[in-house]
């Protein structure tokens, strides 16, 4: 993400306008919104603080769980929500993303969670939004995931305390195309975790810069051993048909997490994968269902997180 989107995320007294990116977002902005999160989770949830504003989930992209915990936390905090489907809108005649989204503030609308194919879609739309209205981002291209990194640490925070430095956690799969590894990667180095490990193909590793900081590993079992948490990505199955990588089979063997392979973990080791999960490719039935999985939990904190974010951007 670039330094524009950085810094137009917040205004000139240090506040969220926008979120855009966890990329240089301020720790301290960055554990506020954890704590809000976790603190509506606990039950210090302020009735309607969004009552009489609208909002839209502007998705030029399919999604389940990031579009409906969206919905769910608009709902929740009493908003108005209105839905977007690029399929059977304008964008089918030729409307440009911009002319949508001005088109949709202009009937009020002062809240926009967007998620587009490409890169930098959402800075852009934030650059042209008019004073008092947010943009959050829910996944722009490869660049950014920020409520699903926030979500990530969240879940982490759960289940191995707030205190980072300790915490050793290996990124596994296609992280070369990957939004939510980047804003996993960059929550992470906020938040001062004390070793990060990043496994996969070759072909699915991204540039030095991306993973600056980080160990990295072309041998699963190796960057397994002893971790506290690992988060699997998802296969992204058009790396096929691009020849980044061969059958699912050879995939599954050489990077696939099994309860065998889990077991070099620490005992008490936490897996996390984003979703929509390949069973069978990325991570087998006996680890998605399996006692160390937080996949439901992060699903389920992923409403508390974005419920924070919207109501620090609206409330």
């Amino acid at each position: 993400m670039s330094p524009t989107a950085s810094s137009a995320q917040l205004d000139a007294d240090g506040r969220l306008r926008h979120l855009l990116t966890l990329d240089g977002l301020p720790r301290a902005t960055l554990e506020a919104l954890l704590m809000r999160a976790q603190a509506i989770l606990d039950g210090d949830q302020p009735a309607a603080p969004l009552a009489g504003i609208a909002v839209c989930t502007l998705f030029f992209e399919p999604s389940t769980r990031t579009r409906l915990s969206f919905q769910r936390a608009t709902q929740r905090l009493g908003a108005d929500v209105l839905g977007f489907d690029a399929s059977t809108s304008s964008t089918t005649k030729g409307e440009t993303a911009l002319d949508t989204f001005r088109n949709i503030e202009a009937m009020g609308v002062r809240g926009f969670v967007v998620r587009h194919s490409v890169d930098g879609a959402v800075a852009a739309l934030a650059q042209a939004a008019a004073p008092g209205t947010a943009l959050l981002n829910a996944g722009d291209g490869r660049s950014a995931h920020p409520t699903q990194g926030l979500l990530d640490m969240l879940t982490l925070r759960q289940t191995k305390g707030t205190d980072f430095s300790g915490l050793r956690v290996a990124i596994v799969g296609d992280v070369k195309h990957s939004r939510v590894a980047r804003s996993d990667l960059q929550a992470l180095r906020t938040l001062g975790a004390g070793e990060i490990r990043v496994c996969g193909p070759v072909a699915l590793l991204p540039d030095e810069a991306t993973l600056a900081g980080c160990t990295v590993s072309h041998d699963l079992d190796a960057a397994l051993e002893g971790v506290d948490a690992v988060m699997m990505l998802r296969l992204q199955r058009e790396r096929m048909e691009e020849g980044l990588v061969g059958s699912l089979e050879d995939y599954h063997r050489d990077y696939g997490l099994d309860a065998r392979r889990l077991r070099l973990a620490a005992p008490d080791a936490v897996v996390l994968h984003p979703g929509p999960m390949n069973r069978g490719v990325e991570i087998a039935d006996d680890v998605a269902d399996g006692p160390q999985s937080q996949v439901l939990r992060q699903v389920h904190n992923g409403v508390a997180v974005r419920m924070a974010a919207l109501e620090a951007l609206l409330a």
